[in-house]
This record gives structure tokens, sequence and C-alpha cells, in this order.
């Protein structure tokens, strides 16, 4: 019974959306050419909505609607300026020093395990190369952790 009467339909309530459609779009195709004309569904002009972005406009001809965007705006710029005031940065040496770092102890350890037996880079001590190489790698690590 429920199944009946939801698909029960009457053939004049039934919209013909593709006629809709097409006379949307002939009509779409007359109005593109002016430029000034106002949104059908708010009434308001896009010269007025861009000049309310670019908060150029006169106050005194806004709609409440439009002033309370314009604070809005005006509020989202000022906490977003703040927090770029807010941000510390490093100095323009600590990302190439730790980068550099990094691969200075990478190349260590290949010379050391290209190197016979394992003389270089410090003759003498050997594995301790090694332990020198993954040193000077995870100071450039830990030095990533403080980058902002």
């Amino acid at each position: 019974m429920a199944d009946t009467e939801l698909h029960e339909t009457d053939s004049e309530d039934q919209k013909d959306w593709q006629a809709e459609t097409d006379a949307d779009v002939k009509d779409t195709d007359t109005n593109e050419t002016d430029a000034n004309e106002t949104d059908d569904d708010y009434g308001v002009s896009m010269d007025k909505v861009q000049a309310v972005l670019n908060a150029t406009a006169d106050k005194s001809e806004m709609t409440p609607q439009m002033q309370r965007m314009m604070s809005r705006q005006a509020e989202n710029t000022r906490r977003v300026e703040e927090t770029i005031k807010g941000t510390k940065s490093n100095p323009r040496w600590f990302v190439p020093l730790f980068c550099a770092l990094m691969i200075i102890g990478l190349i260590w350890a290949v010379v050391y395990y290209l190197s016979p037996n394992g003389t270089w880079p410090i003759p003498g001590i050997g594995a301790w190369n090694l332990a020198i190489a993954f040193a000077i790698i995870m100071v450039g690590f830990i030095m990533t952790m403080w980058w902002r």
C-alpha cells in the first residue's frame, strides 16, 4: 500500500525538466552581455560585491548583510596579520646547515665503507668512523625538529 502511494504521481504534477533547462540556457545566453545586471537571486550587482570584498565600498550604501560581511572580512584579515607577526622563523643559515650535516655524515660513512680496510676518513680509529658519521647525521636530524 505504501509503495503504491509513493510511486503514484499525476502526470500534470510532473515538470518537463528538459524544456526548462533549454529555456534557461537561452535566457542566460541573452543576459551574458549585460555586465552591470543585478543577480536575480539576491538583487545585488557583482560590482558591489567586488567593492565589498576589496574594502572600497561606501558603507552607507551597503545592506546590513554586506556590512556584516565586510566587518568579518576585516576581522579575519586582522587575525591573519597578527598570526603572521607572531610567527618566529629560523635564520637563513639554519636549513643549509642541517642539510649539509646530514650529507657530510652520509659521505663520511660512504668513504669509510669504500676505503680499504676502513682506514679512511680518520686512519687508526677503525669502526669509530661509523659512529662519527652517524653522530653528524643525527645532529642534522635533530636540527630539523627546531625548523620553523
